[in-house]
């Protein structure tokens, strides 16, 4: 592992402790604590970073390497000391690593351990010293914890300790928790809590705030979620890939466009590694330039990596709207009898698209094809038209007919009704044909309905799963 920056290594540290308290089955806490001492430095901070999740190991830190550009700068001697037990371990460890020392025999000093007296517990604490400012370290420590809230991870408590010496009065203690607005049980899967806390993400202007803005969304119907997995097997233990993706489209109201976070036509694009916040790969930049977005109605400008995040711009997002994504990539045992090997780009693009496709099968629509656009324009002249032919007959055996097939009685029914619901059934039509037709098990749609043109007894075709399965958690 190579690491930029000592601040990159702070973030390493806070996503390895919650890695560790995500694979307890306990209820944990991870604490971050920024102390400055009067004493000391006056720019010196002491950082550390403690949990009480599983055990951590020696290689965890031992492996760790910096550019040489990280201590150019004189900000950090290179020492990281670390306290950690297990739950079966009788003793509390305490080594020191230097991150300065080439020589990987050399890193590793163990120091004088402490016995548990019988207790039974885990935990790790790993602290360093740094010349920086708080108020920077407490920004991207905030923002890091935000984005680990999307996860909704439920057994772990997060809390930011800022200390300005001894003073009891200058401590100041921010605490994170997932399930603390819009909660949600705990046997909700995997995706289930991705998806609620992109809501919550979306709803709460990138966690910035407490609750939902009510300025900018008045009621849930402001958004739209789409979801989709992908998966891919990699040995003949079954244990595979997992991508999956969350799409919101969230219309903003146009009293709040001065609102905190409204990024008008560029979407921020979220990436998860195993259950932390990590920079989103090249594999995905790619995946995302390579979607054929036009059959969604989006006409896709351009892409830029920004503070680990990727920022997607549209050429044609209408004002007020506002797209975002999340992409989770992690490993999981996985029923592998109906999957296929997929590299990650291909896994990506699956799940972006049968995200995008959830979309367009729950909200009609939504993210319709230019050309189903410009063929829905012609439904309001087509549904005049026949509904003209309809009425104008003479035949009254006809009209009633065609009454029974709309749905509609024969008796006391004006032009313009029989014009709307000509004009629905057209445009559900379009809908439905602008869909995947490979994914699409639903009966065709017809804008007359009649019992003898649809067989009761024909079994639903089987569909072929590719190592994807649509808004539904599969692990």
């Amino acid at each position: 592992m190579i690491i930029a920056s000592v601040r990159d290594l702070c973030l390493q540290l806070i996503s390895s402790a919650f890695q560790r308290c995500h694979a307890s089955e306990d209820l944990c806490r991870l604490s971050v604590i920024l102390k400055r001492s009067p004493q000391s430095d006056p720019h010196s901070v002491l950082i550390s970073v403690s949990d009480t999740g599983v055990g951590s190991c020696l290689e965890e830190f031992g492996g760790v390497k910096l550019r040489k550009e990280a201590f150019g700068a004189q900000i950090w001697d290179g020492l990281l000391f670390v306290t950690a037990t297990s739950i079966d371990y009788d003793e509390i460890y305490h080594y020191q690593f230097n991150l300065k020392e080439n020589v990987s025999a050399r890193r590793l000093t163990r120091l004088p351990s402490n016995p548990k007296n019988g207790l039974k517990f885990s935990g790790t604490e790993v602290c360093l010293s740094i010349i920086e400012s708080i108020d920077v370290l407490v920004a991207e420590f905030s923002r890091f914890f935000q984005k680990i809230l999307i996860l909704k991870i439920p057994n772990v408590a997060i809390e930011l300790v800022v200390e300005h010496g001894d003073d009891p009065g200058s401590r100041y203690v921010n605490v994170f928790l997932a399930n603390e607005w819009n909660p949600l049980p705990i046997s909700a899967s995997n995706l289930e809590r991705l998806k609620s806390g992109l809501e919550d993400y979306v709803f709460k202007h990138g966690n910035t705030l407490s609750t939902k803005c009510e300025l900018c969304f008045s009621s849930w119907e402001h958004l739209k979620v789409g979801s989709g997995v992908a998966c891919c097997t990699e040995s003949h233990k079954y244990s595979g890939s997992v991508m999956e993706a969350v799409i919101v489209i969230s219309e903003i109201s146009e009293v709040a466009s001065t609102c905190l976070r409204t990024h008008g036509l560029k979407t921020e694009v979220l990436y998860f590694k195993d259950f932390s916040p990590c920079p989103i790969p090249q594999s995905s930049l790619k995946a995302l330039t390579s979607i054929d977005w036009k059959s969604y109605g989006l006409s896709f400008g351009s892409v830029v990596v920004q503070g680990g995040f990727a920022l997607v711009e549209w050429e044609n997002l209408p004002p007020y709207v506002q797209i975002d994504i999340v992409l989770h990539h992690y490993h999981e045992q996985i029923p592998s009898g109906r999957l296929k090997t997929r590299r990650d780009q291909n896994l990506i693009k699956k799940a972006i698209r049968l995200a995008l496709d959830d979309l367009k099968d729950n909200f009609a629509g939504v993210l319709l094809s230019a050309q189903a656009l410009k063929i829905g324009s012609y439904a309001p002249d087509l549904a005049k038209t026949i509904s003209s032919l309809i009425l104008s007959s003479n035949d009254s055996e006809f009209r009633k007919e065609c009454f029974s097939f709309l749905g509609l009685p024969s008796q006391g029914i004006g032009g313009e009704v029989v014009e709307d619901c000509i004009k629905e059934r057209l445009i559900t039509v379009v809908e439905m044909n602008d869909r995947d037709p490979q994914r699409s098990k639903e009966i065709p749609t017809f804008l007359f309905e009649d019992d003898h043109m649809q067989d009761s007894g024909s079994q639903d075709e089987e569909f072929e799963v590719e190592g994807a399965f649509s808004s539904m958690d599969i692990c």
